[in-house]
């Protein structure tokens, strides 16, 4: 699936947009299962500086479900392990859901500007979002700063319900370096190193902005102190169709 030059891109500019990973049948089967709840207690709002409020799930397995059939998928795993140049195993996923016209802004920040808390001693870790809906500068669509994986970890602290970057030393970075807006068609996937610095506006579109992200760490940095997510095993690949799979065996919910 990823191209030399999608990796060049992705050891350049901290980052890669491909198009058409997934179906648009595949897609349907994502979005009509995006609306419910995974399991209890995962669904968390937060909200921005502005009182704005989003969606947000998260978990740490690998579950039987259409989700897990993404984050096993040899799609996501092989692409993920070609850009880290090593083994992974999954870290946790997420769906985020920004509501129309209320979505809420995310704070610009690094993923490893919080990981590293949980004791990876190296930024060998990676995110991968699944666009679901059309994502559109309108509807929040995530923007990245390009090269800023290779200015190291930033600082981080609160900003309302979520972990932001210092404010001082971002302003600099946003002087800098270039701001890109990655819009992208429902199946398109967003790989972004861990030290990329990104963000998204506010969902101001009458749609809703939906997007599954999957995220990995490599084998060789696991956390120390018993810390961090998920299960450092190697990941059993799901079969190539088991998101087709998954709506046969169950039907798509109404």
């Amino acid at each position: 699936m990823l191209t030399a030059e999608h990796i060049r891109a992705y050891d350049r500019d901290g980052f890669v947009l491909v198009p058409n990973v997934f179906t648009p049948e595949e897609v349907e089967i994502l979005q009509a299962n995006a609306g419910r709840e995974r399991r209890d207690g995962t669904v968390h709002n937060v909200t921005d500086s502005g009182g704005r409020m989003s969606k947000l799930a998260a978990w740490t397995d690998i579950a039987e479900d259409v989700f897990g059939a993404v984050t096993a998928s040899p799609r996501i795993v092989s692409a993920a392990q070609l850009l880290l140049r090593e083994e992974i195993y999954h870290w946790h996923s997420k769906l985020s859901i920004k509501q129309p016209r209320a979505g809420a802004a995310w704070e610009w920040h690094q993923d490893y500007g919080y990981w590293y808390n949980d004791g990876c001693l190296y930024p060998n870790m990676i995110s991968c979002m699944v666009a679901l809906d059309p994502s559109t500068r309108e509807n929040g669509c995530l923007k990245v700063v390009a090269g800023s994986h290779l200015l190291g970890r930033c600082d981080h602290g609160r900003v309302a319900s979520q972990t932001g970057a210092d404010p001082e030393r971002l302003a600099t970075v946003l002087e800098r370096l270039p701001v890109q807006y990655c819009e992208a068609a429902p199946g398109s996937v967003l790989f972004f190193h861990c030290n990329t610095f990104h963000s998204s506006e506010p969902n101001l579109s009458e749609k809703p902005r939906r997007a599954f992200i999957c995220c990995y760490n490599a084998l060789s940095n696991l956390p120390y102190g018993g810390k961090g997510h998920g299960k450092p095993e190697p990941i059993r690949q799901a079969p190539d169709d088991a998101i087709l799979r998954f709506e046969a065996s169950v039907g798509t919910p109404a």
